[in-house]
């Protein structure tokens, strides 16, 4: 088109097949404009300005340099390199040719507030999608700011994750164009995002719209909770509406002249806090909008809005690049009173009366049936935890204790509600929905439902191991019927919570004994039921507070202030050998009969403890062997980093422990409520570090497994590590089908040379 060879292509001249020109971004908002979508009027900064910018200012070859045998999977030279590619590219003078077209072309607008995209060549498609790998400049004003964040643009095309990225689909960084959008600045009292696809049930019927006070940021961050609406997307009715409270919104500093900080929190008043966010007839109207959206591009889309007054804007829309073919049945439907709703964490729907259950000590008062409702849950709640019908929880997330004994009990379970223990009382009769995160007043469901699993039509055969992850000697030789491998974490806590006493008050009385007896039945009920299988048994992993619960734990467990990295795993054994031979007394007694019981350590620090503890194994009796493996539970970051060392101490392979890794990698608490929605395995550098674990392990001839949540809720992490070479992935009991059918398509790709 005439647009081709131009610096500067105006929204209405464009459409969506001018990706090459306008990148996936840029594209998209000049097809909307064209469409009649209320589109903030801009412009682009062509691609062609950017390679032109490139080639009068001497950059393309210096650029190559940098990358030619850039090895993207290590981290720090991949940081060296994107950093001087970045100053590269910021130091250098922009041709006056074209930074005269960018500040005409501001003046054209009429000037004023404008945010300025970046918009690659090979971002926002369904196959590659690149959105957010780029810089945003919001609130900038003047010519001269303008010119300086177009070039800060372009800069980050080549940020690490944007590299990283380009070498995993295969592009060629240099012919990877950036356009940018320079667009009005929207000053929204309310925005927002809405999928006009449910992005967790997957239903192309429905429009789930989000929305919250002032600036977008904060729905698209999730550092505050938004209203959410579902609209059905054939008669445009609403279907459902959850009101959250917000105390705060972004909003622009007045104050401020730097684009880079030109946001501030503001408060809400009390009395606007718990207000629907938009009126129904906006949310109709944004909903027929993105229906229209979605038929432009004959393709479910994700979509960031805003409403300034009485207008509503579209300032950005892209493919759903997540949708995948749902597998099982949609959830039963419940219909009634919602009282509380919370985080979804175990799937199905039960009723009964609740029993609100303030600490450990209370547990004995939960009876067969009812309703566990507790400020969060611990190991010593087990007992009661196997009598309730469902879980409820003030805090937590998707990762917390009380989500992962629900999904292995099989029982619905919701956290992260904020104030169950306060608004149900013991006695009433509530509708627990794990799947929706909803807690529902009177018995409304039908019957209770237990966790939906993958119905398994043929028994598939995988190279990759399906290992179990498993804790209740109850569940061990039901599990082990399955088509499954082993089990690839054996947790000690559950059983450890049953016998109820801290062992070191055991041992004070004489009874050391007793603890090895009830230990060792535990460990032999799976290893006979598994058996030739493996079991990896990770060792007692308990932190100071939950020792602290359990009779006598008082007197031996000093109170921390952060037990999760306090003192715990192999710091303990190194430091008390005594109780660590009590374990080790247990495992060598079921070992007689049983040699498929195998250990792994949790939460090593440093190599030095690894290789003590393997000492003590072998003064004990343990040493390794083909029938007696040693595994280290990888979940710190430092066994990232130094992988090679903690190899050399003699172990025999490693299994990721992803829901530690991920929190301590992020710093992000992962029983977080407010923090839950940015706790993600998916998160580049917590993927990084997966794939440079188990290459590691390839590299080193030793084996690799995952025992953490992210296989189990993501299936296209576990394809990833199927393509990185893992030799085993150890499930959720609900989910050991769906992953070896995962596992057995990512190996037919690999397979075929097809993309993973």
């Amino acid at each position: 088109m005439e647009t081709d060879l131009k610096m500067i292509a105006w929204f209405d001249q464009l459409s969506k097949a001018d990706i090459p020109l306008a990148g996936g971004k840029g594209a998209n908002l000049g097809e909307m404009t064209r469409s009649q979508i209320p589109v903030p009027p801009g412009f682009v900064v062509t691609a062609y300005a950017y390679f032109r910018f490139l080639e009068e200012a001497k950059l393309t070859e210096k650029i190559r340099a940098y990358l030619t045998g850039l090895d993207a999977r290590d981290s720090k030279t991949l940081e060296q390199a994107a950093n001087q590619i970045k100053d590269l590219i910021s130091q250098a003078t922009m041709p006056a040719g074209i930074a005269e077209e960018i500040r005409q072309a501001y003046r054209s607008m009429g000037g004023g507030l404008v945010a300025v995209r970046s918009s690659a060549t090979a971002e926002d498609l369904p196959e590659a999608s690149f959105a957010g790998q780029q810089r945003t400049f919001l609130n900038v004003e003047g010519e001269d700011s303008v010119v300086a964040a177009v070039q800060g643009c372009w800069a980050s095309l080549f940020e690490p994750r944007a590299i990283f990225y380009r070498v995993e689909q295969g592009f060629d960084h240099l012919q990877v164009g950036i356009a940018v959008p320079v667009q009005r600045m929207v000053q929204s009292e309310v925005s927002g995002v809405m999928f006009t696809v449910d992005p967790m049930s997957m239903d192309q019927g429905k429009i789930v719209i989000e929305a919250a006070y002032g600036l977008g940021e904060t729905v698209v961050s999730g550092s505050v909770t938004p209203d959410l609406y579902i609209v059905d997307k054939g008669d445009m009715k609403i279907l459902g509406k959850e009101i959250a409270k917000q105390e705060w919104q972004l909003v622009r500093n007045p104050a401020s002249k730097d684009h880079e900080d030109s946001n501030i929190q503001q408060a809400i008043a009390e009395a606007e806090q718990d207000k629907q966010k938009l009126p129904d007839e906006d949310i109709i109207a944004l909903a027929q909008i993105a229906k229209r959206i979605e038929d432009l591009y004959a393709f479910p889309q994700d979509i960031e809005w805003a409403k300034e007054g009485d207008k509503l804007y579209i300032v950005q829309a892209r493919p759903v690049t997540t949708l995948k073919p749902r597998e099982a049945a949609p959830p039963e439907e419940v219909e009634g009173v919602v009282i509380l709703s919370g985080i979804p964490a175990s799937p199905g729907i039960a009723s009964g009366p609740v029993q609100v259950t303030l600490s450990a000590s209370e547990i004995g008062k939960v009876k067969e049936g009812e309703v566990l409702v507790a400020p969060m849950t611990t190991p010593d709640f087990v007992p009661a935890m196997k009598r309730a019908s469902a879980i409820v929880t003030d805090r937590g997330g998707r990762t917390c204790h009380a989500a992962i004994v629900s999904r292995e009990m099989g029982i619905p379970c919701v956290v992260g509600t904020g104030e169950a223990t306060t608004t149900l009382k013991s006695g009433q009769l509530i509708t627990v929905d794990g799947t929706q995160g909803k807690v529902y007043e009177g018995l409304v469901a039908r019957q209770a439902v237990s966790v939906p699993t993958y119905v398994e039509t043929e028994r598939v055969q995988t190279r990759t191991k399906v290992y179990v992850n498993l804790a209740e000697p109850e569940l061990a030789e039901r599990i082990a019927a399955r088509n499954v491998d082993g089990v690839g974490l054996l947790r000690a806590e559950f059983m450890i919570a049953s016998i109820g006493e801290h062992p070191r008050h055991m041992m004070s009385e004489n009874r050391g004994h007793e603890f090895v007896d009830r230990l060792a039945s535990g460990l032999e009920t799976f290893a006979r039921a598994f058996n030739p299988r493996p079991v990896v048994y990770r060792t007692t992993d308990f932190k100071t507070n939950e020792y602290r619960n359990l009779k006598g734990g008082e007197k031996y467990e000093a109170v921390e202030e952060n037990p999760m990295i306090g003192y715990r795993g192999c710091s303990r054994y190194v430091r008390e050998i005594d109780l660590f031979k009590l374990e080790l007394d247990a495992v060598k007694r079921v070992r007689q009969g049983f040699s498929n019981l195998w250990i792994m350590i949790p939460f090593v620090r440093t190599p030095k403890e690894m290789a003590d503890v393997r000492s003590i194994l072998q003064s004990e009796g343990l040493a390794q062997s083909p029938e007696f493996k040693l595994w280290m539970m990888v979940e710190v970051p430092s066994n990232i980093i130094l992988l090679d060392k903690f190899i050399d101490v003699g172990i025999d392979g490693i299994s990721i422990g992803s829901n530690d890794l991920t929190q301590l990698t992020l710093g992000i608490d992962r029983d977080s409520p407010q923090l839950a929605e940015g706790f993600d395995e998916r998160d580049e550098a917590v993927m990084l570090s997966l794939e440079s674990a188990i290459k590691t392990a390839n590299r080193r001839g030793i084996t690799s497994s995952i025992c953490g949540q992210a296989p189990s809720v993501y299936p296209e992490i576990t394809t990833k590590l199927v393509e990185w070479g893992i030799t085993s992935v150890s499930a959720n009991p609900d989910a050991i089908e769906q992953t070896r059918h995962i596992i057995a398509e990512a190996e037919k790709k690999l397979a075929s040379g097809a993309p993973v």
